[in-house]
């Protein structure tokens, strides 16, 4: 197994330096199944993006797998196998079923896809969805402006490296969203007040406090 041996910290004068080590997801896979499964290229990925849109794996389908190997008594992956297949028989074949359904649709999807197709999708890509995306801070300034019935201004760069991204009258503000707020550090960075918006069904949420 590789392991990366860290710089040991300055050692306290009553005890010795503890050694710290870095070892790779790769490798606790190797040590945990000497046998790790090969994938042809692309096909990993085109598994995934089959599962993801069945959702064959999901807790529903092939339990809480996070609660379950707390529950599993045993040690060896050997053992696992036999564990979880004796509590979910079928899980794995319904799984597979889900995800080659989807498989043939997306190869019936992958033939109709040619060069005028991709342009259209690079073109909402790259100028549609950019566009509205950083747009969305200007329309939402707006609407709060003339609910608090006050002008509105977006920030300027050099505002913007400040963490300002529009004025509501005088009060600077910042337009984030919603998953903002569970990242209490970067919020502590920003010195003004926050606005923060979440996409719902077709619709901005949007939430202050100024």
């Amino acid at each position: 197994m590789r392991v990366c041996v860290l710089p040991p910290q300055e050692a306290h004068s009553t005890m010795s330096t503890p050694l710290r080590l870095r070892i790779t997801f790769q490798d606790l896979v190797r040590d945990l199944k000497p046998e790790p499964d090969s994938f042809p290229k692309y096909t990993s990925q085109l598994i995934n993006l089959a599962n993801q849109n069945s959702q064959g794996t999901r807790p529903r389908a092939v339990g809480q797998l996070s609660e379950l190997i707390q529950e599993f008594p045993g040690r060896t992956y050997e053992e696992w196998v036999a564990w979880y297949m004796r509590r979910h028989p079928t899980a794995l074949d319904q799984a597979t079923a889900r995800i080659c359904q989807m498989l043939e649709k997306l190869k019936t999807a992958l033939a109709g896809i040619d060069e005028r197709l991709v342009h259209r999708w690079v073109t909402d890509l790259v100028l549609r969805k950019t566009f509205v995306g950083l747009r969305f801070q200007e329309a939402i300034l707006r609407r709060l402006a003339a609910v608090r019935n006050v002008s509105f201004r977006c920030a300027t760069p050099e505002e913007e490296s400040q963490g300002i991204d529009g004025f509501l009258g005088d009060t600077p503000v910042s337009v984030k969203p919603d998953t903002y707020k569970s990242k209490p550090m970067l919020r502590e960075e920003i010195a003004v007040g926050i606005v923060f918006y979440k996409k719902q069904k077709g619709t901005l949420v949007v939430e202050w406090n100024l």
